[in-house]
């Protein structure tokens, strides 16, 4: 068995913003953009973006990028994850957000290697956060951990209060994370939690069936591309670097 296939879950539906993986970036459209930045990781056997939709596959055919149609039924990444983990035999399915087209590939590095070397079932990346405004952005998702560095609780919400201190980073969720084929049957097995309807964080499965999840820190540029607005910051990042 390989052991990591890197998975960039891509759908064309989206409430705040239909059709997002196309989206033009100073020429190319997203996906490929970060599945460009995903090509650099060593650490991955194999790389493919699961889609549900004929107008992502046929541009990953245009751009020669290699997919797996996935059913429409999904409504989370994990769960197309799940899916993949089905039909291709891996130790470790290693999700890859696609809106976020600056991802860097020592990040994802970091993740892979963390899954091998602990032999856990779960990882996720995390990241300091730089600003004010992206501690109260409901789109920035807060993690808080214990010593262990294992995950306590994921929230929209800015956590944990600073009732006692200030000597503390916020930290936000980062779109790269490890799952085992046994984590994601138990994701696939088991139903949403209210905390997780409430929340709608993914990782909340796990905290509620009992699977620990492992967070790394990395120190990168996250940059989630959620609206349009997002994606013109992005547009004009990556043309300084051109």
């Amino acid at each position: 068995m390989k052991t990591a296939l890197g998975v960039i879950p891509s759908r064309y539906q989206s409430s705040r913003f239909p059709g997002k993986p196309l989206a033009d970036i100073c020429g190319y459209p997203m996906i490929w953009w970060v599945y460009q930045q995903a090509l650099k990781v060593k650490a991955l056997d194999e790389l493919i973006v699961a889609t549900d939709d004929e107008r992502i596959a046929n541009l990953c055919e245009k751009y020669k990028l290699n997919y797996l149609m996935t059913s429409t039924d999904h409504n989370t990444p994990t769960s197309r994850l799940y899916e993949v983990s089905t039909k291709m035999k891996y130790d470790y399915y290693i999700f890859i957000g696609g809106d976020e087209p600056l991802i860097e590939p020592e990040a994802i590095e970091l993740v892979v290697k963390t899954a091998k070397n602990l032999n856990v079932d779960c990882v996720n990346a995390m990241t300091k956060i730089k600003s004010a405004p992206e501690v109260i952005d409901f789109t920035n998702i807060k993690v808080v951990v214990s010593t262990k560095g294992n995950l306590l609780y994921t929230t929209r919400s800015p956590l944990p209060f600073p009732k006692g201190g200030l000597d503390f980073d916020y930290m936000k969720f980062v779109g790269i994370g490890a799952f085992s084929k046994k984590a994601l049957q138990l994701y696939n097995d088991t139903p949403k939690s209210s905390l997780e309807k409430i929340e709608e964080c993914d990782l909340l499965r796990f905290i509620d069936q009992g699977m620990p999840v492992k967070m790394v820190e990395v120190n990168c540029r996250n940059v989630s591309v959620d609206t349009p607005k997002d994606l013109e910051f992005v547009r004009n990042l990556i043309k300084k670097t051109q």
